[in-house]
């Protein structure tokens, strides 16, 4: 059997080749690459988040968001400032109501018109109406430009 013998600059050489080689091994960034394979990803988390969402027994808003704006329009509620993109995209079925967003208080007259569920509260944040359990503040549903 032949015996080889490597030089240490053989040695820096082929480790110097490995890790130049690695990056090309990597998986690709975020974003790039096979687009069947993130919109995989996506569908499935979008279904862990859905079965989440019926484990947790949230009602959904029984009005849509064309009537609830019908409605804000007919009592001039309309008019508010709509919340940084930021936090309004953490405004989602499922998830907890974010901590120190700028809720305002909901009239009187627009709560009438408005289904009631037992152990949810209808607020309003930004130009939009979320319905929310009061137990662990979860955002059962949300109606988005409502008052725009």
């Amino acid at each position: 059997m032949p015996k080889f013998s490597f030089t240490k600059t053989t040695l820096i050489a082929f480790c110097g080749l490995i890790l130049l080689a690695s990056p090309l091994m990597a998986d690709p960034p975020a974003g790039k690459g096979n687009p069947g394979k993130d919109n995989k990803e996506k569908q499935e988390d979008r279904k862990d988040l859905e079965n989440a969402i019926d484990l947790l027994g949230l009602v959904a808003a029984g009005i849509s968001a064309t009537d609830a704006r019908r409605i804000a329009v007919d009592y001039r509620y309309t008019g508010y400032k709509p919340l940084p993109p930021g936090i309004r995209k953490n405004l989602a079925r499922g998830k907890p109501l974010p901590p120190g967003i700028a809720k305002t208080r909901m009239p009187s007259g627009l709560v009438d018109h408005l289904p009631v569920h037992a152990g949810y509260e209808w607020q309003i944040a930004g130009i939009d109406l979320i319905l929310v359990a009061v137990a662990g503040y979860i955002i059962a549903d949300v109606l988005h430009d409502v008052f725009r």
